[in-house]
């Protein structure tokens, strides 16, 4: 009996360390991965950062340097002093971002909540039409995007920079599933209460919903900063010319053989956007948790 037990206890000791190797082993894998995966991204930005720095004549070195010998702060300030319509392009970028952000938002928030909380007859039948929408690519509504702005008049204008991008499906159903997760019972309540509606969205819904709502404003940021085709096809003329168009302009017809400028250019760009994220990241991981619970 005895010697059995000792053969159970020694087989259990060995157990434990198979799997504590096999942990082991999975963790250094894993995380190879993951700094590997880390490395190959973070690679452009600091080339971008180190690029950006350096001065001409570095550059026309036979052999790149991973450090800039002298660091040339000054090719910042060329970018705003020298390029004239740079300090316009991104300003105009940020009128664009901050409005078709609030747009959507606004529009975000209301459709989420008649589709999640209001009862009125074909409400499932809309949001399934409305998902549908989602599997159409978004360049195949280019054309008839351009074709309802030319006729209305509004090219070369910031509102078509702004409205045809203010609603988001993708971002109502982000958003519904969130608000689908609030008991029906505290909306009874409010209502025998006398809390109508709007009041229950503004004081119960939206600050229950608020990190999803956060996740919402930054990727709408995100995606209204770094913009490109539309911008170029409605609006590429001087005075509505978005950073990233005026960006690409510089590559291909002011600057073509300055990589410093150009980097430097591409780095104030890149800052504004990334330190946003940088700040909020926490808010889109609790977002996204609390939206893919429920369905």
């Amino acid at each position: 009996m005895a010697q059995q037990e000792e053969n159970m206890y020694f087989a259990s000791e060995e157990a434990k360390k198979a799997y504590r190797r096999k942990h082991i082993i999975t963790q250094i894998l894993l995380y190879g991965f993951l700094i590997l995966v880390a490395i190959f991204i973070l690679i452009p930005f600091y080339w971008m950062l180190n690029t950006s720095l350096k001065t001409v004549t570095e550059l026309d070195l036979p052999q790149p340097t991973l450090f800039p010998r002298e660091i040339a702060w000054s090719n910042y300030a060329y970018v705003f002093s020298q390029i004239a319509l740079f300090g316009r392009y991104f300003l105009n970028t940020l009128l664009v971002s901050v409005c078709t952000t609030v747009m959507v938002v606004i529009t975000t928030i209301g459709a989420a909540f008649a589709f999640s909380r209001l009862q009125f007859k074909g409400r499932e039948l809309l949001f399934g039409a409305l998902l549908v929408t989602m599997m159409i690519p978004g360049e195949m509504m280019i054309i008839t995007n351009y074709m309802t702005i030319s006729v209305l008049g509004w090219m070369e204008t910031y509102t078509a920079l702004i409205f045809p991008f203010s609603v988001s499906v993708f971002y109502i159903f982000f958003l519904r599933q969130t608000f689908k997760q609030i008991p029906d019972e505290l909306y009874l309540a409010a209502k025998v209460d006398g809390m109508g509606d709007f009041g229950y969205l503004f004081k119960v819904m939206i600050p229950i919903g608020i990190s999803s709502i956060i996740t919402i404003i930054i990727l709408a940021l995100m995606g209204a900063w770094n913009a490109y085709i539309w911008p170029q096809l409605v609006a590429n003329a001087g005075p509505h010319r978005l950073i990233t168009n005026g960006l690409m302009a510089m590559f291909t017809e002011e600057f073509k053989s300055y990589d410093n400028y150009k980097l430097a250019a591409s780095a104030v760009v890149t800052a504004p956007i990334l330190v946003f994220f940088i700040i909020f990241r926490k808010y889109i991981m609790r977002g996204v948790s609390r939206s893919g619970i429920k369905g």
